[in-house]
């Protein structure tokens, strides 16, 4: 749960001054669609690591498990889908948004990995 409340802070602040400075590119929609697709990001990161404490809880998956992740995923295609089709945010800042998320991700995985 430590790597997780890094990720959070760290993803939190990159993407709100990334945003900001995105506001002078573009005002109505970049930086909505950053913070969107950075917090979209977040919200599936927080669904896996439920999963996963699941998994490694149980020693079988459960049906149960299976269905909330494929429900998780349900969620976040339905989210982006009417965000999308309603012209709220544009594709490419919920793309900037995913992948600062990510890259901190991984960034955190590899300082993790080196320490043990």
């Amino acid at each position: 749960m430590i790597l997780v409340k890094r990720v959070y802070k760290q993803g939190i602040l990159i993407l709100l001054p990334l945003a900001l400075l995105s506001a002078f590119i573009e005002w109505k929609k970049l930086p909505l669609s950053i913070l969107v697709g950075g917090l979209l990001g977040l919200a599936n990161l927080r669904g896996l690591v439920r999963g996963v404490t699941c998994l490694i809880g149980t020693h079988n998956p459960t049906g149960k498990l299976v269905f909330f992740s494929i429900f998780r995923l349900f969620i976040l295609a339905s989210i982006l889908t009417i965000l999308v089709a309603l012209k709220l945010v544009k594709i490419f800042g919920i793309l900037i948004g995913f992948t600062v998320v990510f890259i901190v991700i991984i960034k955190e995985g590899l300082k993790i990995a080196k320490e043990l």
